[in-house]
């Protein structure tokens, strides 16, 4: 018996083997002897997220899209697709000058947001301690950032750690306070499909950004780290209910905040730089005890 995915995305019992695999994570799928997944799976990152479809229709209609590397035609035409709707969604953005995915009246209410302050080493410990927690097999990232200096400077800081740390850095992306559009940076931050993505940058920004990552890519929130300039209720209300939902953070004292169901709740750092571990998190030596919500 082989365990396959279904249309649906859910696993069901068969007598034929599957003639697809496919990532979970990443939501791709392709050939058996695709040489990136091969390479993947020798290194053992990929065998707890592998998946089988019986056939190439299974698959799409199950919400994964072809591999780059092994289907390459096939991904050409997913890739033209996909952005032959985007350029739509681009076309109509331009007509407002920003974007349409936040409300005028929001933008106007929260437009007074302040640019980030430059972060601490603490923040920069605790965020590298969310990614390399015990147990974790978190390599690859891609990293994105505004383009005022603190923003820049963090991002740059968090990058050469990660590298001296033996990680590698797929790609690192800047977008403006205001654009025409915020397909291109979302594009070019999930072209790749990276262990984790790291942000550092101003609320206002990246709740557009990630109104756009969320509708039009594979980006999720949960897979996602970011500095204490996004440590904001603000950035919720502005991105939207559900948009930010697990999303994690260092704080500029060495805690943590998550986003959970509209709300950030955030843990300092105990005395010693010991703390408890919380409910689904990893413990990573710098969740505190007590926690608040804000």
């Amino acid at each position: 018996m082989y365990t396959l995915l279904g249309a649906d995305g859910l696993p069901y019992r068969s007598t034929t083997p599957g003639t697809l695999g496919g990532h979970r994570r990443g939501r791709l799928y392709g050939r058996l002897d695709c040489p990136s997944a091969l390479r993947a799976i020798a290194r053992g990152h990929y065998v707890a997220r592998r998946v089988f479809f019986p056939d190439e229709t299974t698959a799409i209609t199950a919400g994964y899209r072809p591999c780059a590397v092994c289907l390459p035609a096939t991904y050409a035409r997913w890739k033209q697709n996909r952005e032959s709707a985007s350029t739509m969604d681009t076309r109509e953005e331009r007509k407002q000058h920003r974007s349409p995915l936040i409300p005028a009246s929001d933008l106007a209410e929260y437009g007074d947001l302040p640019l980030p302050s430059p972060h601490t080493e603490a923040e920069l410990t605790a965020l590298i301690g969310l990614l390399r927690y015990p147990g974790s097999r978190i390599e690859t990232v891609s990293v994105g950032h505004s383009r005022d200096d603190a923003s820049g400077t963090a991002a740059e800081a968090f990058s050469a750690a990660w590298r001296t740390g033996g990680g590698t850095v797929l790609a690192v992306v800047d977008w403006p306070e205001s654009a025409a559009s915020w397909l291109r940076p979302a594009t070019r931050l999930t072209r790749e499909t990276p262990d984790a993505w790291v942000v550092a940058a101003a609320p206002l920004g990246f709740a557009q950004l990630a109104r756009r990552l969320r509708r039009s890519t594979d980006w999720a929130p949960g897979r996602t780290v970011a500095f204490a300039s996004l440590q904001d209720t603000r950035l919720l209300a502005l991105a939207g209910e559900d948009v930010l939902d697990g999303l994690r953070g260092a704080s500029t004292d060495g805690g943590t905040w998550s986003v959970r169901h509209g709300w950030v709740t955030s843990s300092r750092p105990a005395a010693g730089g010991r703390s408890a571990a919380r409910p689904g998190w990893p413990h990573v030596g710098l969740l505190a005890e007590p926690s608040q919500e804000t």
